[in-house]
């Protein structure tokens, strides 16, 4: 007996065990099936459910319409086709409806909801009714009004899989998109609540008009607030998570199942409904939520959850339809059975569908975005019945095996009947659905959108040309040339010669300008919304403040058809200073408590302003960069720098009342993209080996600890002193003690209003300003800037040094275009830090190159950053100094800057070029020389030689042997670059009968002297504290380098201000003016007079503006007797007078 009850037993267990892999081999094999219909179906129109559907169809038929047996994966086929169907919906549509809801746009949301509303409400009323009267009136089936309705109400259930991934994959307007798949959600949420009520109603539910008032408010009202508490509890669960991807993710799916579990088996309400509305609460307020790799991990997992889920649930729908079909035999024997009744039946559904969208148009017209006769008749046809439908009708099925009310006959028909429909609205509509698209010219892309294509793909061209030039040799396999690789690029293939830009037009169509307008509108609002999102990876943006931004693009993108830019129109409400703030500036109120009242109600306020203007200037970078000069492009420019004005008006207004909120706003932005950058770098040990898992893991946490105290806690630091402002300063802070405290004893502070000039272009000079916090503008008279180049300089900028140093009038005009709080040094001053130490001299010499190098040269240095520039002096950069007649050539892959003095082509009869000027030596390269004041700045053309007219200072940044993504070597004791191996250039000197070069051993033991000064110092020190502030005195930091990328970007500059075109190169004039070489020959007096004749330049100044015909020494010196010192670092900076 003990011996039979466990052979049971054991029986009875394997039995269970070889059905559930069965049930195993059934997903494999619908897995492996559904991989190769998306293989093979992907360069076809024909949408892969379909085949997906048909595939299940020819499993079903093989398995219970013939008497071949699949073994046992024909038992999984069985066990699957019998599957209950409210486990059927309960598996796969929690995922598929969160899936649907939380990738759609909630501002698409908000703007279509109308129409979406009255076609799954409304119109899931009307065609349950149509096809309920055809079903009762028309076919043979004798069924009452509550039978036919419920029919009906499943007919109605539509399923738009293959139609929406048919508009992404062919890129149809967001609205069509949106409105389907919201009417497919909501359509299908109405036909279950009414399948439901007539369901009750078969099983002898007796109702009035309140019980079913009462029964639809509690099913779909309740289903929608259950939703919503789901989506805060979670949300607010997902706020104390931290960075753990796998648990976000896991969080959203086990979320959407509790919720349909609850919703739909414990209070018997409507799960569908529920889950959907949780998964557009999602796409509210949580897509911000997750960031970076969460977010990208996020999407691709919810997208290969709704791609298994369609695949198996497409298959079990054509294994089902083949079972209803074959498993009784009536119905191929019975008149009322016949196909005839399904293709008749499927001709009403359509019917019924076009009096769906007929009888709503006026209504589908007004709301949202509207709608035209063309999107309203692929509507029509967008109409298919899915797997809602067909577990609905497999519901009735299992109900009428044991039920007194529904006959098993009824059970029968409605599944073959809701099969039949699925099988043809499928096959019919889904297949033809890019035919009927193509013939309504839905996908078809404006005039304006395929000249970018045609743009771009002439971008396209040049990018691969530049890839080979970068690629196509190597040490280890050598060269290849471009026509082998060329045959493999076979999309270049009909790119023309010529470029066309995509906003020019042979004829003045105003039509077309309105499109180009338009299509840049969007371009550029998308651009700020992609630089929102990478300020909210980098910590710059809070996720309160992304959902701001973002929405307010949102927004913005409804009204380019007739507005011009205005995304910061609903930022507005979000960004003001409450009147009663103005108590807390009161003395009488702790400063702690007023910082912390003004942070917790105004960060948010600055974090919007500061993104908006951040995201916007990216963005004209952007379409400057991507389209070049163009009117259209300068339109949108222009709408962009007047939405601009007032958010920038903010900060300042509170740069001026309650600085420390900008201050604690910059402590955090810097805080999280220090800790974040510390994460990278361990990982990156980690990838590369340097670290193990375990450690790696040890330090990531550790970080990671510190960043979640940041982001839970905001930084209350306190407001640094003028004191320490002047301390951290770059260009007082890298001075020696006894200089520094001369100088800062002489500072005056001054705080300068927004619209304040500085100084202006051809006044004498009063002194430099040294900017702490703000920002000001350049501008001259003299140079031709493109559109928005103004050079801008922010803290750590000092102006007008150059000029002082020079002895010329301000070169240009600045204005602060800021709130500024700068310190004002005089000349006086300057100059007698220069004759205290020569080293100090050869510093300010080196800082004063930063702000003419962006005012001469805007379009290669417009884009690095102070500390780039800082970098460049101290790592990359030479100054010498040339005597009266020396020849110099200039070296290659170098930029030059004249800083003194005057010199001239060598052999050629042109007037002189005078400092400050930049020498470019690229070839082919011609500029405009612009005169005024009788001056003239030129830059030089490749390989060209220059002669010295006179004393000269010349500064060189050396870009030689740069390769990207190549480290930069550095010397141990200095950023400075050991140029002694060798040479700047060519030196070479007048002899007495012919010209004679110095070769480099006779100019490196002159170099070598100059190299062990202390002034190679305080640049790097200067660029440290430009960098660190106040923590430089804190410990040893690494001396910093500049990056191969930004490095490289200054040599692409070069190269394309050298070789375009377009680019025009606009010189600057200095003013007459007495040069610093003269001044200081002036103040060390030699007693001796000076040797040859004064030259006559255009632009010199002459002795008698000088010195009033009396100077001691002129420019003009030495003759072939002078002599000429190379430096490197120019510690010992002498001026030799020939003897």
């Amino acid at each position: 007996m003990e011996r039979g009850m466990q052979r049971f037993l054991q029986d009875g267990l394997t039995a269970v065990g070889k059905d559930s892999v069965n049930a195993v081999i059934f997903f494999g094999i619908s897995m492996i099936l559904g991989i190769a219909s998306r293989h093979l179906l992907s360069g076809t129109r024909v949408p892969y459910t379909v085949a997906l559907l048909l595939l299940g169809v020819g499993l079903g038929v093989l398995e219970h319409g013939t008497e071949e047996s699949l073994g046992r994966f024909g038992d999984g086929i069985r066990l699957w086709s019998n599957i209950d169907p409210h486990l059927l919906l309960a598996v796969f549509h929690p995922a598929l409806l969160f899936e649907s809801s939380f990738l759609m746009e909630v501002h698409q949301i908000k703007r279509c909801f109308m129409q979406m509303f009255l076609l799954g409400v409304p119109g899931v009323a009307i065609s349950t009714m149509c096809l309920g009267a055809v079903l009762k009136l028309l076919f043979p089936y004798n069924w009452n009004w509550t039978t036919s309705l419920l029919l009906g109400a499943i007919l109605s259930a539509n399923d738009t899989v293959a139609v929406v991934a048919l508009l992404k994959k062919l890129g149809a307007s967001k609205k069509l998109k949106t409105i389907i798949e919201g009417e497919s959600l909501m359509n299908d949420g109405t036909a279950i609540v009414v399948y439901q009520l007539f369901y009750r109603m078969i099983l002898g539910w007796s109702i009035n008009f309140s019980s079913v008032i009462e029964f639809m408010s509690k099913v779909s009202l309740g289903a929608i607030g259950l939703g919503i508490a789901f989506g805060i509890a979670s949300i607010f669960w997902l706020g104390f998570i931290f960075n753990d991807t796998i648990i976000e993710i896991s969080l959203t799916i086990a979320v959407s199942y509790v919720a349909y579990f609850v919703t739909e088996e414990t209070l018997h309400i409507s799960g569908v409904l529920a889950v959907m509305t949780l998964g557009m609460f999602y796409s509210a307020f949580a897509r911000t939520a997750f960031k970076g790799e969460s977010q990208r991990s996020l999407h691709l997992f919810w997208e290969m959850v709704a791609y298994t889920a369609n695949t198996l649930i497409f298959i079990l729908s054509g294994v089902v339809i083949a079972k209803s079909i074959f498993k009784d035999d009536r119905i191929f024997h019975t008149p009322m059975n016949s196909w005839g009744w399904v293709f008749l039946l499927y001709v009403f559904v359509i019917l019924s569908r076009f009096i769906v969208v007929a009888a709503l148009f006026p209504l589908l017209q007004y709301f949202g975005y509207g709608m035209d006769w063309r999107e309203a008749i692929f509507l029509i046809w967008s109409g298919m019945c899915g797997s809602v439908a067909l577990a609905l009708s497999l519901s009735v099925m299992r109900t009428s095996d044991n039920s007194p009310f529904i006959s098993a006959d009824t059970g029968y028909l409605f599944v073959f009947l809701t099969g039949g429909i699925v099988l043809l609205t499928l096959i019919v509509n889904g297949s033809t659905a890019q035919f009927v698209m193509h013939a309504l010219k839905l996908d078809m892309l404006s005039s304006a959108k395929k000249r970018i294509l045609k743009y771009t793909k002439y971008e396209m061209l040049n990018e691969a040309l530049q890839a080979f030039g970068n690629l196509g040799e190597d040490e280890e396999l050598g060269p290849t040339d471009w026509p082998a690789v060329k045959q493999y690029i076979k999309c270049m293939d009909n790119v023309g010669r010529d470029q066309a830009h995509p906003h020019s037009t042979s004829e003045n169509d105003t039509d077309f300008q309105q499109l180009n307008l338009e299509d840049t509108r969007i371009r550029f609002l998308n651009g700020v919304q992609a630089a929102y999102w990478l300020m909210l990876d980098e910590g710059r943006i809070t996720q309160t403040t992304a959902n701001l931004l973002m929405q307010s693009i949102d927004e913005a993108m409804d009204q380019i058809s007739h507005e011009p830019l205005c995304d910061w129109r609903s930022l507005k409400s979000h960004v003001r200073i409450p009147s009663h703030y103005k108590f807390l500036q009161y003395r009488y109120i702790p400063q702690k408590l007023a910082t912390y009242l003004t942070v917790e109600r105004l960060d948010t306020a600055c974090y919007i302003c500061a993104a908006f203007l951040r995201a916007h200037r990216i963005a004209r970078d952007q379409i400057r960069d991507f389209i070049g000069d163009s009117e259209v492009a300068n339109v949108v420019i222009v709408e962009s720098e007047i939405e601009a004005e007032e958010p920038w008006r903010f900060l300042e207004d509170v740069r001026m009342t309650f600085p420390q909120v900008l201050y604690v706003v910059k402590t955090r932005q810097v805080a999280y993209s220090v800790l974040n950058h510390l994460i990278e770098y361990v990982q990156n040990l980690q990838k590369i080996g340097l670290l193990e898992e375990n450690e790696m893991t040890h330090l990531h946490d550790v970080v990671q600890t510190d960043l979640k105290r940041l982001l839970r806690k905001r930084p209350m630091v306190t407001t640094p002193k003028i004191q320490d402002l002047i301390a951290v300063n770059p260009f007082l802070g890298a001075l020696p003690d006894n200089v520094r405290k001369f100088l800062a004893e002489s500072t005056k502070e001054i705080i300068k209003l927004s619209g304040n000039t500085l100084y202006k272009e051809g006044s004498k000079p009063s002194g430099i300003w040294l900017i702490s916090t703000g920002v000001v503008k350049c501008s001259s008279k003299s140079i031709r800037y493109n559109h928005s180049l103004y050079p801008t300089f922010t803290h750590g900028s000092t102006l007008g040094l150059y000029e002082v140093m020079a002895g010329k009038s301000y070169i240009c005009d600045v204005t602060t275009d800021s709130v500024v709080l700068c310190f004002f040094l005089e000349t006086e001053k300057i100059h007698s830090a220069c004759i205290s130490d020569p080293a100090v001299e050869a510093f300010f010499w080196q800082e004063s190159v930063i702000a003419p190098s962006r005012l001469i040269l805007p379009h290669i240095f417009e884009k690095m950053t102070m500390q780039e520039l800082r970098t460049l002096i101290a790592e990359r950069s030479t100054m010498n100094i040339y005597e009266t007649g020396d020849i110099y050539e200039l070296p290659q892959h170098s930029i030059c800057f004249l800083l003194e003095g005057f010199i001239k082509h060598q052999g050629e009869h042109e007037e002189a070029v005078t400092a400050p000027a930049a020498l470019l030596p690229f070839p082919d390269q011609g500029f405009h020389i612009h005169e005024a004041k009788g001056s003239k700045l030129g830059i030089s053309h490749h390989g060209s030689t220059y002669q010295m007219m006179t004393k000269s200072r010349i500064i060189t940044f050396d870009l030689v042997g740069f390769d990207t993504g190549r480290t930069l070597q550095r010397r141990q004791s200095s950023l400075i670059l050991n140029m002694g191996d060798r040479p700047s250039g060519s030196f070479l000197r007048r002899g007495r009968s012919n010209l004679m070069i110095w070769s480099e051993q006779d100019a490196k033991p002159k170099v070598q002297d100059l190299e062990t000064g202390q002034e190679k110092n305080l640049s790097t020190r200067a660029l440290q504290l430009s960098i660190y502030g106040s923590m430089l005195d804190i410990g040893q930091h690494p001396a910093p380098r500049l990056s191969p990328i930004a490095l490289a970007n200054v040599k692409a500059r070069l190269y394309h201000e050298a070789f375009s075109a377009q680019e025009k190169l606009h010189p600057i004039v200095s003013a007459k003016s007495e040069g610093s070489i003269i001044r200081r020959n002036k103040i060390f007096k030699r007693g001796s007079e000076p040797s040859g004749v004064p030259l006559t330049v255009t632009g010199l100044p002459n002795e008698n503006s000088i010195n009033g015909g009396k100077d001691d020494l002129s420019d003009d010196s030495g003759g072939e007797d002078g002599h000429i010192v190379r430096i490197d670092s120019p510690e010992k900076l002498l001026f030799r007078q020939a003897p």
